[in-house]
């Protein structure tokens, strides 16, 4: 169990995040953190753009190929919040139209953070402060 706490807590790309980065690079990272440790990557969700309203484009993949999609640019604020699976990356919603589970039964983290793209890299605004 320890390995999908690992890649689910790695996933929110903070050394990656910066003015220039490519969707496509930060869901090819989270991909390979998962599948090095036997994870997998649910694909039917992913996280979003942050502004005015919640949820707003640009729509973020968590699994993806490296060197495609949109460049981030500095004073965009977007989420990261990847389900991480220990079996199969098929999930299915249940009859209260909001749970998610796997379709193998198996466990799954899920985490969210927010991240704005600064200048010089970017700051992660969800995180606790002392």
């Amino acid at each position: 169990m320890s390995s999908i706490w690992r890649v689910a807590a790695a996933t929110p790309g903070s050394l990656l995040f910066r003015d220039g980065l490519r969707l496509g690079d930060l869901g090819a990272v989270i991909e390979e953190l998962a599948r090095r440790e036997g994870c997998s990557v649910v694909t039917d969700f992913g996280g979003h753009g942050i502004g005015r309203q919640m949820h707003m484009d640009p729509h973020v993949p968590h699994s993806g190929r490296a060197g495609t999609g949109l460049r981030l640019k500095a004073g965009m604020a977007l989420t990261v919040e990847p389900m991480i699976n220990l079996g199969s990356a098929e999930v299915r919603i249940l009859d209260d139209g909001w749970t998610v589970v796997t379709s193998d039964g198996k466990w799954s983290a899920q985490f969210e953070h927010t991240v704005l793209v600064t200048k010089n890299g970017h700051e992660i605004l969800t995180l606790p402060t002392d």
